[in-house]
């Protein structure tokens, strides 16, 4: 079950980048507005938004700054109604490409989404064109620490009802359904697990090694995707060079 894995670095690089640009929390926020909004705001009685709060939380999220998205969600505040839309492509040789976008304005999105792929080497196609090269699953990434044994941690996530461990040199990546990831996420926090990330993603059944200009031309389509406020996420089943740095 366990095994090596290649895409906690596209994570956490991920995670860098919104980081360091700033705009993190106003993606967190729009999150929390829509499980606030389609769940309610409290967060006993719903688990999505107990899982953005525990995201947010992670990413050091003021708490003054969670409760606003979460009343604007729900009514209580003045808000903006957002709207999920789910972009398919290609990008350089051939990689599959999903972007999920949170926006009050489907045309500005789009206008912001087709160049970006036309500019680095790819194009945007038809809903459903790659979405089947993908399972949605649950991904809870833990930093391995020296005192961690692999076996006891493959026992702990299994007994939480995870469905499958990838251990690398780093990491552990907890991997569930969709449906068990916010009693697994739960259970992992509290035996005690601090999480790099946990989220709900989209992982590739398989991969498209790309050469070392591919990958530069990639990642500059990535990162143009994840600058725009709108996007929220990018899923793709490209495959760096180990010595691609990015």
């Amino acid at each position: 079950m366990s095994g090596h894995s290649k895409w906690h670095n596209i994570q956490a690089k991920k995670g860098k980048t919104d980081a360091k640009r700033g705009k993190i929390f106003t993606k967190i926020g729009k999150e929390l507005a829509i499980a606030s909004k389609n769940g309610g705001s409290n967060p006993d009685t719903n688990s999505k938004l107990r899982d953005v709060i525990a995201k947010a939380k992670s990413n050091n999220m003021p708490q003054d700054t969670i409760m606003r998205a979460i009343k604007k969600g729900a009514g209580e505040m003045e808000g903006v109604n957002y709207e999920e839309i789910v972009y398919e492509g290609y990008g350089p040789s051939g990689v599959a490409v999903i972007v999920k976008a949170l926006t009050d304005n489907k045309n500005r999105t789009a206008g912001n989404v087709r160049p970006a792929f036309s500019k680095y080497g790819g194009n945007l196609g038809a809903t459903g064109c790659v979405g089947w090269m993908f399972q949605s699953k649950g991904q809870i990434v833990i930093e391995k620490k020296e005192d961690m044994d692999e076996d006891e941690m493959m026992m702990i996530a299994l007994e939480a009802g995870a469905e499958d461990m990838q251990v690398s040199d780093e990491v552990f990546e907890v991997i569930t359904t969709p449906e068990d990831f916010s009693s697994v996420r739960e259970e992992l926090e509290k035996a005690g697990f601090e999480f790099l990330s946990a989220d709900i993603t989209m992982i590739p059944d398989t991969t498209v090694s790309l050469s070392m200009e591919d990958s530069e031309l990639f990642q500059k389509l990535v990162d143009k995707l994840e600058d725009d406020d709108d996007v929220q996420d990018v899923y793709h089943n490209a495959e760096f060079p180990d010595e691609f740095e990015g």
